[in-house]
């Protein structure tokens, strides 16, 4: 007996059938990694600022025990421990504040920026 003859028509469809699942596979392993780049890029960003939170955080704790020192001090010593207090508590909250602010504002960019509302759009023309 002989071999059946395989009709070309029905190969080419096999072939594209499978080039259609390499494609697919393919499709979803970008889209996969493309997230994957996102999460890697916010949570890059999201170090410096949540360092920040908690640095500022802790300044203004220490502030508030300073200003408890100074309470404590002045009375002890009338006059001359609150001045310093003072000025050591004003510094601690300034710093703290700037770094809190710093902070927020660096957690509100999260939700992207110029930069990767660009790259994802340049990543959907390409597909």
């Amino acid at each position: 007996m002989t071999a059946p003859v395989e009709d070309p028509a029905d190969t080419s469809i096999a072939e594209l059938f499978h080039q259609l699942v390499d494609d697919g596979g393919n499709a979803v392993r970008a889209e996969i990694n493309l997230y994957k780049q996102v999460a890697r890029y916010r949570v890059a960003k999201a170090r410096a600022a949540i360092a920040a939170l908690v640095v500022g955080g802790l300044l203004l704790f220490a502030a508030l025990i300073v200003l408890l020192v100074m309470v404590a001090l002045a009375l002890a010593f009338e006059i001359g421990p609150v001045g310093a207090g003072l000025v050591v508590a004003a510094a601690a909250s300034l710093i703290g504040g700037l770094l809190l602010r710093y902070g927020i504002r660096a957690i509100a960019v999260l939700g992207g920026d110029e930069d990767e509302r660009r790259a994802l759009r340049k990543g959907k023309q390409k597909a």
